[in-house]
């Protein structure tokens, strides 16, 4: 099973300036390289007290300069917000240098777009002329994320690869691959699929829990109308949940993996199996850039043996 990570280059407690938000997250992906993650990709997020990351094919191109074997790419482009041509210029200028390790992630959030089908099409079809299928990486290294459903098909239908978002849903997601999966056999594409989960993991199951709920206090919080940084696990601790933020992060809490690096590897095994799917793409929230580097490591540990 293939093993990667999603970042979404959080703003936190501990990095609390988008600057460092960046140089935290360029940082990972010279440890994921070193940890031996297959690739990392970067989010896109805008107008964002949380996540730093607005133009992701920029955090790619600024991560490609400080690696040499790991594959890095969006994790995605919200391709309603741009011209197909665009994406396809850019992400080609990026291979011209960089070679074949640049994977190209679409999504299109809530954003609504009647051409999002022709444009994945016309993705795949432009970077695969310059590099076709190979190696478990689909036509053109494009990849469509999804969480609904919806957008499974269309990524099969365009011979692209499927990235499905089990922390933004965490339900649906074994229709949803069996769905992409069909469609490509149908269109004579091969199928390849990526599973994103959000993990944290430490040395103990009680720490793990302590940055588990910073995560969820900030995601409750969200829900709720207060968008901000990611808070530390001793804020956290010290907060007074309110009996909304309980309901929200109660609900929240499926959506997240937690315990030691044992219990972590055997529930994500167990994911990866029932979703079918080739690869877990691990997302990490914690306000402490080195707890989230911990459990990278620790993960790669158990997950890499």
């Amino acid at each position: 099973m293939r093993v990667s990570i999603l970042d979404q280059v959080p703003i936190t407690e501990h990095t609390p300036t988008p600057a460092e938000a960046v140089t935290s997250g360029l940082r990972l992906a010279q440890e994921a390289e070193a940890l031996g993650y297959h690739r990392i990709w970067f989010a896109e997020h805008h107008r964002s007290a949380s996540f730093a990351s607005t133009a992701p094919e920029m955090m790619t191109a600024l991560a490609l300069e400080r690696t040499r074997r790991i594959r890095v790419g969006t994790g995605g482009i919200l391709l309603p917000l741009y011209p197909v041509q665009k994406i396809i210029e850019v992400m080609s200028l990026l291979g011209q240098v960089h070679g074949d390790r640049i994977d190209t992630g679409v999504g299109r959030a809530a954003l609504d777009d009647p051409d999002y089908g022709e444009k994945i099409a016309a993705l795949a079809h432009a970077l695969g002329t310059q590099h076709p299928s190979r190696d478990g990486e689909p036509d053109g290294r494009v990849w469509v994320l999804g969480a609904g459903g919806s957008a499974s098909p269309l990524a099969g239908l365009a011979g692209a690869g499927y990235a499905h978002g089990h922390f933004f849903v965490p339900r649906g997601g074994e229709t949803a691959m069996s769905a992409y999966r069909a469609t490509t056999a149908e269109h004579g594409h091969g199928a390849h699929t990526v599973l994103a989960v959000r993990v944290v993991t430490a040395e103990t199951r009680e720490r793990a829990q302590e940055l588990a709920d910073a995560t969820l206090l900030w995601r409750a919080r969200k829900d709720l109308g207060f968008v901000g940084p990611i808070p530390s696990a001793e804020t956290t601790l010290r907060h007074e949940w309110t009996d909304a933020e309980h309901t929200r992060a109660k609900a929240r809490s499926q959506a997240i993996i937690t315990g030691t690096p044992d219990q972590v590897s055997t529930e994500l095994t167990a994911l990866a199996e029932a979703h079918n799917t080739d690869e877990v793409m691990i997302n990490t929230l914690t306000s402490d850039p080195n707890d989230r580097l911990t459990s990278y490591r620790m993960l790669a540990e158990r997950l890499m043996e």
